[in-house]
């Protein structure tokens, strides 16, 4: 009588991943897939609508490629406009929602409620208060750039001289700029936040009261706590959160809406497809090279 073989731990983790994705496995399949051939197709080709309905492709090369990247006057600039806010925003968002995730998982009074205002961002659509949230952005940003501008020119108003002082003191102009700029996206930051510091709470909460324990009879201070136990723990979302940011910050950026004007304004099908291929390599890209340098510093705790 043959005996069955029996499932090691390891495979035993791999179906129950495989379970687990399978939904969106299945409708990436289904729904997906298809669109991603057919963009592809209109990338490479001219693209016209038939008489009787539908469309007709005439394979064309790399023409519409070419026409984003020499022909078309903002889409380089929308592209490179989009990285730079990805490079902005990524480190801004993660460690704001780890900090946030940190306060949130303590034990004080009202957390529930601090949790639940942490995730209207996501649920509030309204028109009016993505418009008041707007109008405050731009407020805010407006204020940095009349900083900047006062900065080349006089040095009366008080942010002017503070950022003075920390170009005197040797800071680096870049890292002046960078948090000038992050602080005009503080709005964008905190509402893009709400996923993430879920997700690091429940990373969070999974961790071992014991660790904690050990760390406190062994002297730890909660700084060493932190880096030591804490900071490795979560690593691994850390990657998750990366990813899931830089997607939906390009789900939102110039250049879709730049895809969509010449789609549905400009009626210019292939193009539209290239802008749209060339955007989804990009980010492939941004995300194989920030996977592995991430990848190579993340803990895994079995």
């Amino acid at each position: 009588m043959k005996h069955k073989k029996k499932l090691t731990l390891t495979r035993k983790r791999a179906i129950t991943g495989l379970v687990f994705i399978s939904p969106w496995l299945i409708g990436f399949l289904t729904y997906y897939i298809g669109s991603l051939i057919q963009t592809v197709i209109f990338a490479f080709s001219d693209v016209k609508e038939a008489d009787s309905g539908g469309f007709t492709t005439t394979f064309s090369g790399l023409n519409n490629i070419k026409y984003a990247f020499m022909k078309d006057a903002d889409f380089n600039q929308i592209l490179v406009g989009s990285v730079k806010d990805i490079v902005i925003d990524v480190p801004l968002i993660i460690f704001f929602s780890l900090f946030l995730a940190i306060i949130l998982n303590g034990k004080f009074k009202g957390r529930t409620l601090f949790r639940v205002i942490l995730f209207l961002p996501i649920i509030m659509n309204a028109g009016v208060i993505i418009d008041a949230i707007r109008t405050a952005q731009t407020a805010i940003s407006g204020g940095l750039s009349a900083v900047a501008k006062d900065m080349a020119v006089t040095k009366s108003s008080t942010m002017s001289m503070m950022l003075s002082i920390f170009i005197d003191l040797g800071v680096p102009r870049k890292l002046i700029i960078y948090l000038t700029e992050a602080v005009g996206r503080i709005f964008s930051v905190v509402r893009a936040s709400s996923v993430q510091t879920v997700i690091f709470i429940a990373s969070l909460q999974s961790i071992s009261g014991s660790l904690y324990e050990v760390a406190k009879i062994e002297g730890a201070t909660v700084y060493e706590t932190f880096w030591k136990v804490t900071f490795p723990m979560v690593s691994p979302l850390i990657l998750t959160n990366v990813v899931y940011t830089i997607v939906d910050s390009f789900i939102t950026s110039g250049v879709v809406k730049k895809a969509e004007e010449m789609a549905f304004k400009n009626f210019d099908y292939g193009v539209s497809s290239a802008m749209s291929l060339i955007s989804t390599v990009v980010v492939c890209l941004i995300l194989v090279v920030l996977g592995y340098v991430i990848s190579k510093r993340t803990y895994y705790y079995n």
